[in-house]
């Protein structure tokens, strides 16, 4: 295993315990942001962690439930909550104005939210409520109510939105329901709309590996597989099927799935909080199918002490790898200097 060491890292300042929930790498120009049980929204400089945050925003969203970025380069990110809101964030500007749109409203809360900033386009899926989770779907030109609206796609809470990364009027979606769904948002007739659907589990993660349309999921009870929307002689069966990856890989949870739409392949990130420790796993395609590489393993020891990290991120080109865990910090990881 190889090891990397923590090189710089804050600890939100708060009587009670904050939660770090989100971490999105944005250029360097703008840095790393990071939504937390406090309902803020913080960016920081990546290089300088230690000296706390560059700007604060707080969210009136209730509590926050998901955050995605809209424009890396642009610096603009998207929240969601409890209250059925979606707020539109520019980065770029003070705190106090630094909500350019706000979106939705007297709708049930929105647990799962999606981009595309080359469609303009919000995608936000609600909980269940009244026998009925929705996706909804804005363009962001003229947002004042969602241009469509499926209500019938999933019949549980809706957990994951991710648009096709080449062709992002294609989505992916999951649900509680134990269903992912491919759907054509062209097509408004839900019944027509969906063109894969694949049945995992109560799905916790999912989203495409490649623009060749194979999608990985994970359950909530930490099983891992991987789906083809072009494999036609098993339909819905998973290509490949890992499992539960806590006996497999040795760990205690399954905390996300990082991939890489330009080389193929993912990073998986997995704990275990009795042994205080954090690993990725390439997930990679070769001759014989997708596999797990357990050589090429990245450790972080220590991680969050014995606190579930909820999110990470990788900054390649620096050889960085950011945490944030239950223990209300954020963490930058890399070799020993």
């Amino acid at each position: 295993m190889y090891q990397l060491v923590c090189l710089d890292g804050y600890k939100y300042p708060s009587p009670e315990t904050n939660y770090v929930l989100d971490i999105l790498p944005l250029p360097a120009t703008t840095g790393l942001a990071a939504t937390a049980s406090d309902q803020t929204l913080r960016v920081f400089d990546p290089l300088r962690l230690g000296h706390g945050p560059i700007k604060t925003i707080r969210t009136d969203h209730g509590n926050i439930t998901s955050a995605k970025v809209y424009s890396a380069a642009e610096g603009i990110i998207c929240t969601a909550g409890e209250n059925g809101t979606v707020s539109v964030w520019d980065l770029r500007l003070d705190p106090a104005n630094a909500r350019a749109v706000q979106i939705g409203g007297n709708l049930p809360a929105i647990l799962s939210l999606a981009c595309s900033n080359e469609t303009n386009t919000v995608f936000a899926g609600t909980e269940l409520a009244d026998h009925q989770a929705s996706i909804l779907i804005w363009d962001l030109r003229s947002p004042s109510s969602p241009h469509t609206q499926y209500n019938d796609l999933h019949s549980d809470d809706i957990t994951e939105l991710t648009p096709h990364p080449t062709t992002p009027t294609l989505l992916l979606s999951g649900s509680t329901d134990n269903l992912i769904n491919i759907t054509n948002t062209l097509v408004r007739d839900e019944d027509d709309a969906v063109l894969a659907a694949f049945n995992h589990g109560s799905v916790h993660r999912a989203g495409f590996l490649n623009s060749r349309g194979e999608v990985y999921a994970a359950s909530h009870d930490e099983k891992l597989a991987v789906y083809d929307m072009a494999d036609e002689t098993q339909t819905g069966a998973a290509t490949a099927d890992f499992g539960d990856v806590r006996a497999r890989l040795g760990c205690q949870y399954l905390a996300g799935v990082v991939a890489n739409h330009r080389e193929g392949g993912a990073v998986v990130g997995v704990g275990a909080q009795d042994q205080e420790m954090f690993q990725l796993f390439h997930l990679a395609k070769g001759a014989g199918g997708w596999g797990l590489d357990r050589e090429a393993v990245v450790g972080l020891p220590g991680a969050h002490g014995s606190e579930l990290v909820r999110s990470f991120c990788l900054f390649d080109d620096q050889q960085l790898v950011f945490t944030g865990g239950e223990d209300g910090c954020v963490k930058a990881w890399g070799p020993a200097r």
